[in-house]
């Protein structure tokens, strides 16, 4: 029985090493900013995609009124 288990553990460290995963391949070949596949989505048909453009617009809104108010300040 412990022959067994032996074997099943290095059957799976040897798989788990010939997984030929690549680290950050693709965030790499990402070029879209975060905001430019949330426009992109918004103007899609899928369902809920209004609510994406009803976020982004509050978010530049209050990111708006934050600049307005630092220019104020003294």
């Amino acid at each position: 029985m412990n022959a067994m288990i032996r074997d099943l553990i290095v059957v799976c460290l040897l798989l788990g090493g010939c997984s030929g995963s690549r680290s950050g391949g693709s965030r790499a070949a990402d070029t879209l900013t975060e905001r430019q596949r949330d426009s992109i989505l918004a103007r899609s048909r899928i369902p809920g995609a209004s609510g994406v453009g009803a976020a982004l617009r509050a978010a530049d809104s209050t990111s708006a009124r934050v600049r307005a108010a630092d220019s104020v300040a003294p």
